[in-house]
């Protein structure tokens, strides 16, 4: 299940030996959230940076383990992980079995469809269609409890195998986590895809950790500083190419 693992704490400098050394969970794939350069295997993006900041102001250092989306949550109950980051939205069925810290970005659901096509504008007329989003994520849970049997859902292992099946006509559409869906519409899938419909399920993200994790609470003090000085807005405006919204909302 693991493919990498990156010791960020090595880099980290000799001051800080004395820290502890979590080992933080991410998903390689999830852009621009999470992703790897073309020549390099560190991940980059926009949880990461959030994780160096939060890392430094709530006093741990990290070593990352890049795992599949479904991995993450068991990674989290055995304990081989301590902290994670994959656009994991906080939900009552997963506050269950983990902790997480206070929201750090709001996001919802999306319908993406190939140019061209014009059968499919909103979510009612997937019936008698194909459309594939991923194992384990709300979006395929979303799916289920509100199309029932009148479409045939496709789950995938990772956001890039969805996308190559609805370019190569394999499935009719794409239904899945908003911003990347967007990141994706504008970068490989430009000119060959398109977002259709409401933004669906206001989908707030958090940080995961395993239940009775100390970490929670030193996060949320590090998010919340981070809102205060800015550095947040900065984050943001580097990956998303805008400044956050005051409030983020999202339209069932």
């Amino acid at each position: 299940m693991a493919t990498l693992v990156w010791n960020a704490a090595a880099a980290a400098d000799q001051s800080s030996q004395s820290k502890p050394t979590l080992t933080a969970a991410l998903v390689a794939s999830f852009v621009p959230f999470e992703m790897k350069k073309k020549g390099d295997d560190r991940i980059t993006g926009f949880d990461v940076d959030i994780l160096k900041n939060v890392a430094k102001r709530a006093g741990f250092d990290y070593r990352v383990r890049s795992l599949d989306f479904k991995g993450i949550i068991p990674a989290l109950q055995t304990g081989s992980a301590d902290i994670a980051l994959a656009g994991i939205s906080i939900t009552q069925e997963r506050e269950k079995v983990i902790d997480f810290s206070d929201s750090y970005y709001l996001s919802g659901l999306k319908l993406l469809v190939r140019d061209g096509d014009s059968s499919i504008q909103k979510l009612a007329d997937l019936a008698g269609h194909t459309v594939a989003t991923k194992i384990g994520s709300t979006s395929y849970e979303y799916l289920q409890s509100h199309l029932d049997d009148r479409a045939k859902i496709k789950p995938y292992p990772n956001s890039s195998s969805m996308y190559l099946a609805l370019m190569s006509g394999s499935v009719d559409a794409v239904f899945y986590d908003a911003p990347n869906v967007a990141y994706f519409a504008r970068t490989k899938g430009k000119g060959k895809v398109h977002m259709v419909g409401k933004l669906r399920a206001g989908q707030p993200y958090g940080i995961a950790f395993p239940q009775g994790s100390k970490w929670v609470e030193p996060v949320n003090k590090a998010l919340a500083a981070m809102h205060q000085d800015g550095t947040y807005a900065r984050i943001y405006k580097k990956w998303f190419d805008k400044e956050p919204p005051k409030q983020q909302t999202a339209s069932e």
